[in-house]
């Protein structure tokens, strides 16, 4: 980690676990009723109103069963725009890695589900849309300050 102002235990085994059962709540909630419930993340810098949330699936490049991630995301023209946070955490998340793999992914925003191709953005598309995520939600750049990777803007078309 790069900053001593990142939480205590932030790279804990613990964490990891502790954001995989709520993406699963979540991801549960989200499908069962078609993003009425689960759509808006409302933690950090997003309380109280919230910001949106889609389900991205995709194929898990060791099991080959579909892997379902709720992200945080903004739209950009008829471009998805999410990032690989993972609040910060010192690696990628899974699903980053999946689609490294196996770039055929399936974005569910609320009840529209469409099939899309992600790839990691260029430094020049990272640098035009990191500003418009932070603005978005401003807790991005901390999490930037918290590790020492950084951290990959993935683009669905």
């Amino acid at each position: 980690m790069t900053s001593t102002d990142a939480p205590k235990g932030l790279d804990s085994p613990m964490t990891g676990k502790i954001i995989k059962i709520m993406s699963q709540v979540n991801t549960r909630l989200y499908r069962a009723t078609g993003g009425r419930i689960g759509s808006k993340w409302r933690v950090g810098a997003a309380f109280p109103w919230g910001i949106p949330v889609l389900l991205l699936t995709s194929i898990g490049r060791k099991s080959g069963e579909e892997r379902i991630s709720p992200l945080l995301y903004i739209e950009d023209g008829p471009r998805v725009v999410v990032v690989a946070s993972q609040g910060g955490l010192p690696k990628n998340p899974a699903w980053f890695y999946n689609i490294r793999s196996n770039p055929n992914v399936t974005v569910q925003i609320k009840s529209n589900i469409r099939q899309m191709t992600a790839r990691v953005a260029t430094d020049e598309e990272r640098a035009a849309l990191w500003p418009k995520l932070v603005a978005m939600y401003s807790d991005f750049d901390k999490y930037q300050s918290w590790t020492d990777r950084q951290i990959p803007v993935v683009i669905c078309e």
